[in-house]
């Protein structure tokens, strides 16, 4: 007699359980990651074209000019940091996320971007 091989009904079942749960905690972060992502962008964007010389003031319109776009709703323009370096600014932002997960767990995501690291 053959000895049978193969997947049973419960390994099934188990396995989609857990593609199933991690499929949905990934949809849920994913929006987080997005956003930072943007943020990531739009600071590239800015020390690339140069617009993180000048004021605070105009550095955070330049941020708010390119968010427009973006959508970010995380961090707007009074949420930067900006420090002189030499005659470029250094921007940056470091935020927290609170994405509920399951009843009441929820995964708190911590963000941090700059323009030094975007170049």
């Amino acid at each position: 007699m053959r000895k049978q091989r193969g997947i049973t009904l419960t390994g099934t079942i188990i396995t989609l359980g857990l593609l199933g749960f991690f499929g949905i905690m990934a949809a849920k972060l994913l929006p987080a990651y997005m956003e930072y992502g943007s943020v990531k962008k739009i600071f590239r964007t800015m020390a690339q074209g140069g617009q993180t010389k000048g004021t605070v003031r105009d550095i955070r319109y330049s941020y708010e000019k390119l968010n427009a776009i973006e959508d970010v709703k995380s961090v707007r323009g009074q949420d930067l940091e900006i420090t002189k370096q030499g005659n470029d600014a250094i921007v940056s932002a470091a935020w927290s996320v609170k994405v509920p997960l399951v009843y009441n767990i929820s995964a708190c995501i911590d963000f941090e971007a700059s323009t030094e690291t975007a170049q």
